[in-house]
């Protein structure tokens, strides 16, 4: 399937009501059931192997699941509460197989955008304290990464205003 055939917007408006899989009800209610489906789909020959070609790629495990389980979504196989409902039973499934396997692979429940932002900040707070040095003369500091330190407050005090602080 190419990224160009979907739906556009509005299509739907445009053909009988529930013409497509997806508008109607699921053909899979139980997850239980649901589950069979899709181990059943994954023990097909080359099911398992494609899902190792995908993860050796690049796909994080998580990404690939939820793939799977939108496919038969949209199929009208079963509905998103049983995908929410068997996901981590496929997710550690194809797991074991790519453990077996000697494959490596992301799990994708890593914040990836935090580590990034986290990194960042660390490289921010390592140059400001070196500038900081400069400007006093002192000797620069190594630019290994540490923890930032949290900034501490001093309470200042109130300035004494009005009539009563003449006493």
């Amino acid at each position: 399937m190419k990224i160009t055939d979907r739906p556009i917007p509005g299509q739907s408006l445009t053909v009988e009501p529930k013409s497509q899989a997806y508008e109607r009800p699921p053909e899979i209610v139980d997850p239980i059931e649901a589950l069979d489906f899709h181990l059943d789909n994954l023990s097909v020959e080359g099911a398992l192997e494609d899902a190792m070609y995908f993860l050796e790629g690049g796909v994080d495990l998580q990404t690939l699941v939820q793939g799977i389980l939108r496919s038969a979504v949209m199929g009208g196989r079963h509905s998103i509460d049983v995908s929410l409902i068997i996901a981590p039973v496929i997710h550690e499934h194809i797991k074991g197989f790519a453990d077996a396997a000697g494959v490596e692979y992301e799990e994708g429940f890593e914040d990836k955008q935090g580590k990034k932002e986290l990194s960042y900040r660390r490289d921010a707070d390592a140059a400001l304290e070196m500038m900081r040095q400069l400007d006093d003369k002192e000797e620069p500091v190594d630019m290994a990464r540490k923890e930032p330190e949290e900034p501490t407050m001093v309470p200042e005090e109130p300035e004494k205003a009005g009539l009563m602080a003449r006493v």
